[in-house]
């Protein structure tokens, strides 16, 4: 039997054998190694198919925009392929990374609760493509319009290509946890931290606080896009609002 299914074997039904502390840290660290192994298997695959991803996807957005690229650095796009691949990995391989981690905290849970993982773990993965989607489709067409149409019309807009998809990426990443904040809700209420009625009190603060993290996730000075970002972010706090509502009915 190994030591996860020790942590959560009985002895007559009733009584749950626990994990040592170093019981605990082994298991830590093989969540951690097939988390690891998860990302580079994603990586792999990115890399297999880093032309397509790079030309058809990531790029459209600058081909949409009129944005003149160039490498600034030798090798510079070999070593940004190799940057993309690992945060593509980083990504495909998201959901066996948020599975490893309810897996972890899995014996802290009751044996009703624990049979919701994957519904855990597939509600997770979605709020997080819902912000990869929205930011791609939505947030960075109209900034890297904004980019590239301001200014003096003497001045050519040349973007480095490692900006360019600094750019991109932090986007839409940064839109992808942000969309997490149902699931922050829940985990926080789950935890006792968290009640339907310190979020309803703080509200105002809290737009205030999103308000300032759409500016600072909305590259550049167009509020435009931190107004996009701030509207379907003040939806997810009312979402999260109700999903701590549902969990405290369930204590």
């Amino acid at each position: 039997m190994s030591k996860k299914d020790k942590s959560h074997s009985q002895n007559s039904g009733e009584t749950e054998v626990e994990m040592t502390f170093l019981e605990h840290l082994e298991e830590l660290r093989w969540r951690i190694i097939y988390a690891l192994i998860g990302i580079v298997i994603g990586t792999i695959i990115a890399w297999i198919f880093i032309d397509f991803f790079i030309n058809n996807i990531l790029l459209l957005p600058a081909k949409q925009a009129n944005f003149k690229l160039q490498n600034l650095r030798p090798f510079g796009q070999l070593f940004l392929f190799f940057e993309v691949a690992i945060i593509l990995g980083l990504i495909f391989s998201f959901p066996n990374v948020v599975y490893q981690i309810w897996k972890f905290v899995s014996p802290a849970l009751r044996d009703s609760e624990k049979k919701y993982i994957s519904a855990i773990v597939i509600f997770t993965t979605v709020c997080f493509l819902i912000g990869v989607v929205f930011a791609y489709f939505v947030m960075l067409p109209l900034t890297l319009k904004f980019a590239a149409q301001f200014g003096s019309p003497e001045i050519a807009n040349n973007f480095s290509i490692d900006e360019y998809f600094s750019i991109i990426l932090s986007v839409i990443i940064g839109a992808g946890l942000v969309f997490e904040l149902p699931m922050l809700s829940f985990f926080l209420s789950k935890i006792g931290i968290l009640t339907p009625t310190i979020m309803r009190k703080y509200r105002r603060h809290s737009i205030v606080i999103i308000l300032i993290l759409a500016a600072v996730l909305t590259p550049g000075t167009d509020p435009v896009s931190q107004i996009l970002l701030a509207i379907p972010l003040v939806f997810l706090y009312e979402i999260s609002i109700l999903v701590s509502k549902i969990f405290q009915k369930k204590t």
